[in-house]
């Protein structure tokens, strides 16, 4: 169910908290995002290389906790109609290895308008098993109404 006004824009209210699944990281998700964006750099599956760092054990990918904040992923799902993501920042305080239980959270931070547009500022955070904050960051999203009975395409 969407909860949205007859604006066709999100209820949501500043200070509103949203959680996203839990995960525990294995080498299938390091390997897998390595795949995908060609960042094959040895710090996120080579052990050997990375015991000769001051982390000990292969990191995950920084984009890959970032990529695992994504509102639509969180418990904020069927209250977001409407929201287009804009923009993201984040830093990174402790790194996430095989076997840490990551778990994101967003916050809706603010709402704001710039003539007739509105925009929604959520604060994002990752947490590890152990409490630790890993992430912490912001999204971005710009607010649009759904445009009722488009027509359809047709097919030949």
């Amino acid at each position: 169910m969407t909860s949205t006004s007859g604006t066709g824009k999100p209820q949501i209210k500043p200070g509103a908290t949203f959680d996203g699944p839990s995960k525990t990281l294995n080498d299938s998700h390091f390997l897998l995002f390595s795949g995908i964006t060609g960042d094959v750099h040895p710090i996120h599956y080579d052990v050997e290389y990375a015991k000769q760092t001051r982390f000990g054990k292969p990191l995950a990918h920084g984009l890959l906790l970032a990529s695992m904040t994504a509102l639509g992923a969180t418990t904020a799902r069927d209250q977001i109609d409407g929201l287009v993501f804009l923009e993201q920042g984040c830093r990174f305080i402790k790194p996430a290895v095989v076997g840490d239980t990551i778990r994101p959270r967003l916050t809706l931070e603010k709402i704001w308008h710039e003539g007739h547009r509105t925009f929604y500022r959520f604060t994002t955070v990752m947490f590890n098993q152990h409490g630790d904050i890993l992430l912490e960051g912001f999204h971005v999203y710009r607010a649009f109404e759904h445009q009722k009975n488009l027509p359809s395409k047709e097919t030949p």
